[in-house]
């Protein structure tokens, strides 16, 4: 159906954000809890899927305790990390401790991305002004003129029109949105892509490495309780080549990498059992247009280097909720007015890719690239492991950020 042709159905909010994400469910949230009508559109039936994001921060932890979500959400099943240890070419290295951060929740929680959102929803449930639609994919822009009015989505029981003051993409780096609106991505590039797969783990199997690093190869492991979530580290463009040299072959360096690894390797059955992920770092110059707004992956891809990109994505939506939440009330914000979210987050978004760059292009591709040469640990992390207190540093770039946001109470409405 095209854009001229008239849905079966429409429905009119004051903001439409597509992606039931962490930032579009967060922002979600935010705006119910301000009273603004608000619409989230996860073009899933559920959201019971293999994310590869699954580390909440301490940044999203305070997030969580400053509305008063906390108790209540560490309930669920979850793994906590505080040292970050690794092996570079055999020797051991500490890359952060975050114990030494001064904040009120010093570590990062291992939980499945799948609870972190159905906790949002199901706490959200308690706005009456915010709706889930489920299994509703955003196809197309409402125009009118050059205004972005909404979204048309697909649903289950047909094509529905979603009119809305505002939309707010948050529909992830492959965003449908942000390419209906012709926004245009600048990519930074990356030298790497990561096979993710998961190894069964015994009860009395602990280890406190996190990442291994010998010539020509890469590998991270993750204690996820009842089994290990692993990232294989290949160079760019290299998946062929790794399925050419056979299954077997990868099974034996994973191994030959983290033998505690052995026990449950026979989970990985086939190339089936493993996922490609291919690495993006980019972002949007221009994060709107009249109507239109994008956050989250769908305004920056991040790498997966240092599991930042759930919690760059919270804080994009709690900076939104900041400073759109009043003038939401009354209507669409102005361009300008819209565009103040990327002035908020364009320093840290450029900041912590540039970090993400120079770890890839210092460590990782080197690494990759090295052949059977022997590795030299980089100074910056024989420094870390010499003088123990530097390791606060990474740590505090990890777990809280640049610029970390917070929630205003003004954010909600009056009692």
């Amino acid at each position: 159906m095209t854009s001229d042709q008239a849905p079966n159905r429409t429905t009119k909010v004051r903001c439409c954000i597509v992606g039931g994400g962490p930032a579009g469910m967060m922002l979600g949230y935010l705006f119910g809890r301000a009273g603004i009508d608000v619409a989230v559109l996860e073009k899933h039936a559920d959201f019971f899927r293999d994310f590869r994001g699954d580390t909440v921060h301490p940044s999203t932890l305070q997030v969580m305790d400053e509305l008063g979500l906390i108790d209540d959400f560490l309930k669920l099943p979850h793994q906590r990390l505080q040292k970050m240890d690794g092996l570079f070419g055999g020797t051991k290295v500490r890359i952060a401790d975050l114990s030494r951060l001064h904040t009120k929740y010093p570590f990062i929680a291992f939980m499945p991305q799948w609870d972190f959102l159905n906790f949002l929803r199901e706490a959200g449930k308690r706005f009456a002004s915010l709706k889930v639609m489920m299994n509703t994919e955003a196809v197309d822009l409402i125009r009118r003129g050059d205004t972005m009015a909404g979204v048309r989505a697909n649903t289950p029981d047909g094509p529905i029109d979603i009119e809305a003051d505002l939309t707010i993409a948050c529909d992830g780096r492959h965003s449908t949105v942000r390419e209906r609106a012709g926004l245009e991505v600048e990519e930074i590039g990356a030298p790497m892509d990561v096979l993710w797969f998961r190894v069964g783990r015994r009860a009395n199997e602990t280890e406190n490495l996190f990442a291994r690093i010998e010539p020509g190869k890469m590998m991270v492991t993750f204690d996820r309780g009842d089994y290990w979530q692993c990232a294989y580290v290949i160079a760019k463009g290299q998946y062929e080549v790794v399925k050419a040299r056979g299954l077997q072959a990868l099974l034996d360096d994973v191994v030959r990498m983290a033998p505690i690894l052995r026990s449950g390797i026979a989970d990985v059955k086939s190339f089936d059992d493993l996922k490609l992920l291919t690495v993006a770092i980019n972002r949007l110059s221009r994060w709107t247009r009249p109507g239109l707004l994008c956050i989250g992956d769908a305004a920056h891809a991040m790498s997966p280097v240092g599991g930042v990109g759930v919690n760059l994505a919270v804080q994009d939506a709690v900076a939104t909720a900041n400073l759109l939440a009043d003038k939401l009330q009354r209507g669409c914000p102005s361009e300008d007015e819209l565009d103040a979210v990327r002035r908020r987050r364009a320093f840290p978004v450029r900041m912590t890719q540039a970090m993400q760059v120079i770890v890839q292009n210092n460590i990782i591709s080197g690494a990759l690239q090295s052949g059977d040469r022997p590795l030299k640990v980089p100074l910056v992390l024989r420094l870390l492991t010499a003088v123990p207190w530097l390791q606060g540093i990474p740590a505090r770039f990890l777990a809280i950020g640049v610029r970390p946001e917070h929630v205003q109470p003004k954010a909600a409405p009056a009692p």
